[in-house]
């Protein structure tokens, strides 16, 4: 039988996560909400809106001045419309997950024995049979919150989670500012006494191309990928919309 060579670090850095209290440790922290994804995809809009709009009056070749004020209209505009569509989304799902926990205790508490029911051909399906099913039911089943939680959880396909969708939204705004700013860094720093800059378009894409690997690592988080796959894949995106809004601006500059 052939072995597969495997890291030693990585093994014992795996026993060392599946201890009790680290177990434990890991699933309370389950329970409290990161708005870290929130953060990572305003990051993302921001950097790729706002060198877009830089990339598209840098292609027409308007002045700096132009640069900055559609770029601080680009920020503030767009930020607030993408934190607004978090706000609303994030409290849609508020909504219907208190919705759906509503209608769940209301059938609990008007017909527990179809509910019981329920409960039993879920955990059926999971593999429990006989007695042990039974004792699962009873568990479940003897607590009315428990019991509602787990509805929601199996029949609906919904996370007990309750983000703040004004957190949500104040979270992505923030992120938004704060990386869609790095593209006009080069172009509002030769307002400041003494600084000259030869070349702030190059800078804008430098700082911005950084600033779209950084931030695609950091999404690597939430998906499948590795960490250089997903910063290059948000480089690689983001410099396409720059691209294609600078060739825009190119064809499209005669006219301002």
């Amino acid at each position: 039988m052939i072995q597969l060579p495997h890291d030693s670090n990585s093994h014992k850095e795996l026993i060392a996560n599946h201890k009790t209290e680290v177990i434990a440790a890991r699933l309370q922290l389950a329970h409290v909400h990161s708005y870290l994804k929130d953060f990572v995809y305003g990051a993302i809009d921001g950097a790729v809106t706002t060198f877009a709009v830089v990339s598209g009056v840098a292609g027409a070749g308007l002045s700096n001045n132009v640069v900055i004020i559609l770029g601080v209209a680009n920020l503030i505009g767009d930020g607030f419309s993408m934190a607004a569509g978090n706000y609303l989304g994030t409290r849609a799902e508020n909504e219907q997950r208190q919705k759906v926990r509503s209608m769940e205790e209301r059938h609990v508490a008007e017909f527990p024995d179809g509910e019981r029911e329920e409960i039993r051909l879920i955990f059926r399906e999971k593999g429990f049979e006989g007695e042990l099913l039974e004792q699962v039911v009873e568990t479940i089943t003897a607590d009315r919150t428990r019991w509602v939680d787990t509805m929601l959880r199996e029949e609906h396909g919904l996370s007990l989670e309750t983000p703040s969708a004004l957190k949500a939204a104040t979270t992505t705004f923030v992120a938004f500012l704060l990386i869609g700013l790095l593209p006009l860094i080069p172009f509002l720093a030769m307002y400041i006494p003494g600084i000259t800059l030869s070349n702030p378009y190059l800078l804008s894409t430098t700082m911005t191309g950084g600033a779209f690997f950084l931030v695609g690592a950091a999404k690597s988080r939430f998906v499948e990928a590795h960490w250089s796959y997903a910063g290059l894949e948000t480089l690689f995106v983001g410099s396409l919309a720059a691209g294609l809004a600078y060739v825009c601006g190119v064809l499209l500059g005669k006219i301002a």
